[in-house]
């Protein structure tokens, strides 16, 4: 079995308990204009393009089969629109001025990677976390990942958006210890302006994941503009007090560390003004969900 990750990241300490080794996988079926990991959007293969990086070498205009590259009137050119993402100019490119992001793997390269930290897991109650993007785009693959971890005596957990139909979602779950999954609004019309989709199937399926046996974090990112205010906060956190194996309500501070990546990858970033939070500002909103008798963390 095999998928596509864009990284393997070892000793995470924010993607669950312990420490734990975040794999994020590509592809995600919704479209949140502050997304700090673009790179994960799109389920194909992807070329960074860091000009700062270039030395003018010329090797990707005669590595590429495609023609993506060009040089017009001296000056590199890229044709994103013929590129089909093989890679073959980021192979050649040491100065790493151009990088593929998105590799295609196995359930057994993932797992070797992840059993590499054991030692790790088992001092720090830590695991395996599939985030993204989405796991449920890949769901055989990530069941793949999730279910041989799991047999290696590994503490699962997936991050998920939870917009896919419930028995996708539902049949992840005898491979998985933890599930944590987001709530950005409840309002379906400013989800649907703010993320391309509107919010039903996520609610609904939160529903349903509070009635499981697995633990349930559920995550809002506070996003200036989106949901900063006293009023979203309180209907989400009325909302998770109502699931019954809700283990806490987490804030999670925008960060605006994503131009980069947006620009390396041609893509319009509509966050790119935004600023995070002041703390003082988290600590009231998570006084405002902490009404409703549920525990809150806020980062």
């Amino acid at each position: 079995m095999h998928g596509t990750v864009t990284n393997i990241q070892r000793f995470s300490i924010h993607d669950g308990p312990g420490i734990r080794t975040t794999v994020f996988m590509k592809g995600c079926n919704l479209r949140c204009y502050w997304c700090h990991n673009p790179e994960t959007l799109d389920s194909g293969p992807q070329l960074q393009i860091f000009p700062e990086r270039c030395i003018g070498c010329g090797e990707c205009l005669e590595r590429c089969p495609h023609g993506a590259h060009v040089s017009v009137n001296g000056h590199r050119t890229f044709r994103r629109e013929v590129c089909v993402g093989s890679g073959a100019c980021a192979e050649t490119c040491y100065a790493e001025a151009l990088v593929l992001v998105g590799k295609r793997t196995s359930v057994d390269e993932v797992v070797e990677e992840v059993l590499r930290d054991r030692p790790f897991y088992e001092t720090s109650n830590g695991g395996v976390t599939l985030s993204g993007g989405e796991p449920l785009l890949q769901r055989d693959f990530s069941y793949g990942i999730l279910e041989r971890c799991r047999r290696a005596g590994v503490h699962t957990a997936i991050e998920t958006a939870a917009n896919y139909p419930w028995e996708r979602l539902a049949s992840l779950l005898p491979v998985v210890d933890l599930v944590m999954m987001d709530i950005k609004l409840m309002d379906p019309d400013r989800h649907r302006s703010c993320t391309g989709v509107s919010n039903g199937r996520i609610l609904e399926n939160a529903r349903l994941l509070g009635e499981e046996p697995q633990p349930l974090i559920v995550r809002t990112p506070i996003v200036p503009g989106v949901n900063d205010n006293a009023e979203e906060v309180d209907a989400i956190a009325a909302f998770v007090a109502q699931l019954p194996n809700l283990q806490y309500y987490e804030l999670l501070a925008f960060h605006p560390m994503a131009t980069s990546k947006y620009t390396s990858l041609d893509m319009d970033y509509r966050a790119r003004d935004l600023t995070s939070p002041p703390a003082e500002q988290l600590d009231r909103l998570a006084e405002v969900a902490r009404r409703h008798g549920i525990t809150v963390r806020h980062s």
